[in-house]
């Protein structure tokens, strides 16, 4: 028996703040991924932190079982302290995978309220785009249909312990209402999404900022991107293009960026993925 369990990672948020006193976030869903390994042929975690590690044990706890008797392994794509929600898509694909080898099924909201109780979460496993309190893990509203914007990811640099910064922030995002996306053409979509994700960037500048924000934003409208986007409690930033831009185009275009602002490391090129729990 072998059960492969994979969860995708995000480029922070598409948007984060307060709204009547209530914190919430929009996933930024990315394909890579954190993927978990559960098989008979060998026993013993590997590669499992310790958030992973008391994933694993509230989830054996809540399905009623003493121990898990296989083994376990976990990979990931996502860098740590960045923003890219490796912890979520880490606990996530721990508690999917444990529940589906003991021949259980756990649902994203089961895994949601687990997971709170280790860290405030980001919910990339539910299937599309969510609005979400992401401390108390409440699920305000589903997108499951979006543009796939493609994704430049640039690195400021350093670390943020999302635990130790949501504890000790003096709010968890600006004041504003949650964006609504009206139906419409996949250019107006894609526009508003853009919009809306610069916005909550340049507003969590006074929370976090991220050095030469503004200068990427700026290059990136003379190159065409769409717009930007921030992890909220992390170092990276997202430049946003529409899904009908040239992959090569994009890769030519953020490579220029990088070699002007040399502060900023270019960490990658990704696409706006639905999120959720793929089981193999």
């Amino acid at each position: 028996m072998e059960i492969r369990v994979r969860v995708p990672g995000s480029c922070g948020e598409l948007v984060q703040g307060i709204y009547q006193g209530e914190p919430y976030l929009i996933t930024c869903p990315i394909e890579a991924c954190s993927e978990v390994v559960v098989s008979d042929s060998w026993q013993g975690v590997e590669g499992l932190g310790e958030k992973s590690r008391q994933a694993l044990k509230l989830t054996l706890e809540y399905l009623g079982e003493a121990s898990l008797p296989y083994g376990m392994r976990l990979r990931s794509q996502l860098p740590h302290g960045k923003g890219m929600a490796s912890s979520s898509a880490d606990i996530a694909a721990v508690c999917g995978a444990a529940a589906a080898a003991l021949g259980r099924k756990i649902s994203p909201e089961e895994i949601l309220r687990l997971a709170v109780a280790i860290e405030p979460t980001d919910p990339i496993f539910f299937p599309g785009l969510v609005c979400a309190n992401q401390l108390e893990g409440r699920i305000f509203a589903q997108y499951r249909t979006f543009p796939r914007l493609w994704i430049s990811i640039f690195d400021t640099g350093g670390r943020v312990d999302t635990v130790s910064f949501h504890d000790h922030a003096s709010q968890v995002g600006a004041e504003m209402p949650p964006p609504v996306f009206i139906s419409g053409s996949r250019q107006a979509l894609e526009k508003q999404l853009a919009e809306a994700a610069t916005r909550s960037a340049l507003a969590n500048e006074a929370r976090l900022p991220k050095p030469f924000l503004r200068d990427l934003l700026e290059m990136s409208r003379d190159y065409g991107a769409l717009g930007i986007n921030a992890a909220h409690s992390g170092t990276v930033l997202g430049v946003l293009w529409s899904e009908a831009a040239g992959e090569g185009e994009i890769a030519r275009a953020s490579g220029e960026m990088a070699a002007r602002l040399p502060e900023l490391k270019l960490a990658g090129q990704t696409r706006l993925a639905s999120g959720g729990i793929f089981y193999e």
